[in-house]
């Protein structure tokens, strides 16, 4: 039996983590075992999770909430770790931090490490999703206090206009921080992660601070990884009804690139990477990322509440990957503008929010292709092509909340949005400029009924846009440089045109509170025009991968989570059952060539399931399973990589005043070779294509958290 290998130094700190639990466990093992220690529960922040929650409940369609609570004793590896037992949300590592996320089958096209595609991404309520996508380097876990995602066109509400929705990481703050905290996890195939933060509330101002740092020799061969950051956020309540707040993140990150395998390669050895890849040494080295932003808060003497907030996002990436190098630079500035107020209509509550965001390419940013090897009579580092990427998205964006009767509510949407799209190659030989820009209107409309105080359903019809990236202008051209172009022979010579996606969508659902515990359900329907989809047409060392607008398709599907109380006694805890099901139903309409074919890319069915056991005093104990089914590879559905089911545990204690907390995480136990994710081809005739990236065999990590107050 395979066991995970540690180095000398896991081994020792992992000993050294395991005595600081037993030790910390042993300290109720009182002389009088009948006397149970004063248990003081952390009421703030168990009533902040609380809050966050009540307050999507107010959305007219499916929403999750991530709260601190749910991600306090879990590795954070990468992003897909926070994700975890949650319906609707797609989420699956490649072994580094390039994780794949969709929702409802946005960015299915999506290769993992590419700049996320289909959702719209908020950072403490401010945009930070570009025109090029959502990058991830900043999107470090262990800088998350809590999550709010709010799927499908229910992210209307906050001016998100893609088909998957919305996702909020909100950032701890001094208010909610220990004075000092220190925390190291560490596991598995070299991995070691470490933060130290600081935070705390003084009069008026509050501030927080973490500084983090991480290195990981990967599951494959070839996929070592490190990073090192800092974020930072600064707020200020200048008098009772005007507060502000100061951010900063800073990151770099650093991976190699394995490269994809076959099914059989995965079954046969999931660790190996692909010879041309450890050969030509591909890695993904990113220099530095910096994230600067203000959100101010006002409340007017009438009651009504204005946010204010300006974003600047620096994010340089020099890709080391194939024949060819690519650096390129962006730079984007983002404003938010949101006005709330409460009427009366007609005698009826009214809710109203009134808002505006944006997000501009900064002009003159470049991007400059050179060799990497040399090619012919051209040495390495010789430059191929230059071009440009440029684009804007401009939201105005209105939303009301009418309360026809105290138990139901109609919600009503509408999105005034622009958006431009430019690329062109200025370099060896000028393109012509393809330069998009677009009006759309995007309504929605929709209601709330509360049936039952516990009981809740909800219904919408929504519009929802996705403008293609600028970047995808040119890697999806056909148009290369012919023989006699020098280095540049072979490469797109001029961007193309595509247009943008659109998707009509009904949603059906509800929540509440039932004997059989906490539940929330959704049906979707999503009528697709012009859908963004890439293909790998060419494989590495000269990877082209061409993106395209499809024929009619439809996204449906079904989202289940229910969290069952199994068993409780006062004195021996609680045991819990944790369920979600995602069925991800996504096809053609009647294509000329694939007919009714699947979207290949993500499981048709994903089940996950959590059976823990809670002792008053902090001890816990967890099962776990996730399984996933088989899916295409191909849009003619050639080929398909299997199905699989994976199961782990874990273990650990939280102290009940929640000063410290330490656990153990045990996944994969039985080893099972599986494709964690799948970049879509076009037509792979059945035969068994390499581009699979394998999941993470059995595997242990362990955590230690305290905080010092």
């Amino acid at each position: 039996m395979d066991v995970p290998q540690f180095s000398k130094y896991n081994n020792t700190s992992l000993k050294l983590l395991s005595l600081m639990m037993l030790t910390a466990m042993a300290q109720y093992s009182v002389a009088d075992s009948n006397v149970l220690p004063e248990i003081t529960i952390n009421v703030e922040q168990s009533s902040m999770d609380e809050q966050i929650k009540k307050a999507l409940t107010k959305v007219n369609g499916a929403t999750n909430a991530i709260v601190a609570a749910d991600i306090q004793d879990i590795p954070k590896r990468t992003n897909a770790d926070l994700f975890k037992n949650q319906p609707g949300i797609y989420a699956a590592s490649s072994g580094n931090e390039g994780v794949k996320l969709s929702i409802r089958g946005s960015g299915i096209n999506r290769a993992p490490g590419a700049h996320a595609s289909g959702l719209y991404v908020s950072l403490d309520d401010l945009p930070f999703t570009g025109p090029g996508g959502t990058p991830y380097e900043l999107l470090e876990p262990l800088w998350v206090d809590h999550i709010e995602v709010l799927r499908g066109a229910n992210g209307l509400t906050r001016g998100a206009l893609s088909l998957g929705g919305l996702i909020n990481y909100a950032s701890p703050t001094g208010k909610n921080a220990a004075k000092l905290s220190v925390h190291h996890e560490m596991g598995s195939h070299g991995y070691q992660k470490s933060e130290i933060s600081s935070g705390q509330q003084i009069g008026d101002l509050d501030y927080y601070l973490s500084l983090t740092q991480s290195d990981d020799d990967g599951f494959q061969d070839h996929s070592s990884s490190q990073s090192k950051g800092i974020s930072a956020n600064v707020g200020y309540q200048l008098n009772p009804n005007l507060d502000t707040r100061f951010y900063l993140r800073y990151r770099e990150t650093e991976h190699q690139t394995p490269g994809r395998l076959t099914q059989q390669q995965i079954e046969q050895d999931p660790k190996q990477a692909v010879a041309l890849n450890i050969s030509l040494n591909n890695n993904r080295p990113q220099q530095g990322s910096i994230w600067l932003a203000n959100k101010t808060n006002m409340t007017l003497d009438s009651g009504d509440r204005l946010q204010l907030g300006l974003a600047y996002h620096h994010y340089p990436m020099d890709l080391q990957e194939g024949l060819y190098s690519t650096d390129v630079d962006y730079d984007d500035i983002s404003t938010l503008f949101n006005y709330q107020f409460d009427r009366m209509l007609w005698g009826h509550e009214s809710q109203n929010t009134l808002g505006f965001r944006s997000t501009t390419h900064l002009p003159d940013g470049q991007v400059v292709e050179r060799l990497r090897v040399a090619q012919g009579a051209y040495a390495a580092g010789t430059e191929t092509r230059h071009y440009t990427y440029q684009g804007g998205d401009y939201v105005l964006h209105y939303a009301n909340a009418l309360a026809l009767h105290p138990q139901f509510w109609l919600d009503s949407r509408v999105a005034l949005a622009y958006t431009h799209r430019e690329s062109e190659v200025t370099w060896p030989v000028q393109s012509h400029k393809e330069n998009i820009r677009e009006w759309n209107v995007l309504p929605s409309l929709g209601f709330r009924y509360q049936i039952q105080p516990e009981t809740q359903l909800f219904a919408n019809v929504s519009r929802s846009l996705e403008a293609p990236h600028p970047w995808a202008l040119i890697w999806g051209s056909d148009q290369y440089f012919p023989d006699g172009s020098g280095a540049a022979t072979g490469r797109q010579s001029a961007p193309i045109h595509l247009n943008s996606q659109t998707a009509n969508t009904l949603e059906l659902g509800g929540r509440g509170q039932h004997a059989l515990g906490e539940w929330n359900i959704a049906y979707y329907y999503s009528q697709v025009k012009n859908e963004l989809l890439a293909v790998e047409i060419q494989s590495e060392p000269k990877k082209i991968i061409a993106e395209s607008n499809a024929s009619d398709t439809i996204h449906q599907g079904l989202e289940v989570g229910l969290n069952s109380l199994l068993w409780q006694n006062d004195a021996y805890g609680q045991v819990q059952l944790k369920q979600a099901y995602t069925l991800n139903d996504f096809h053609y309409k009647n294509d000329a060539v694939f007919g009714k074919n699947e979207l290949a890319g993500i499981p048709k069915h994903i089940y996950q399931a959590e059976l823990k056991y809670e002792h008053p005093l902090g001890f816990y104990a967890a099962v776990n399973t996730l399984y996933a089914a088989k899916v295409a590879t191909d849009y003619a559905n050639s080929f398909y990589a299997k199905d699989w089911q994976i199961w782990g545990a874990s273990f650990g204690y939280i102290q009940p005043q929640k000063q410290y907390m330490a656990w153990l995480d045990f996944r994969n136990m039985a080893n099972k070779k599986y494709a964690s994710t799948v970049t879509p081809g076009y037509n792979d005739a059945g035969k068994d294509p390499a581009r699979l990236t394998p999941g993470e065999g059995r595997a242990v990590y362990a955590g230690l958290t305290y905080h010092f107050n």
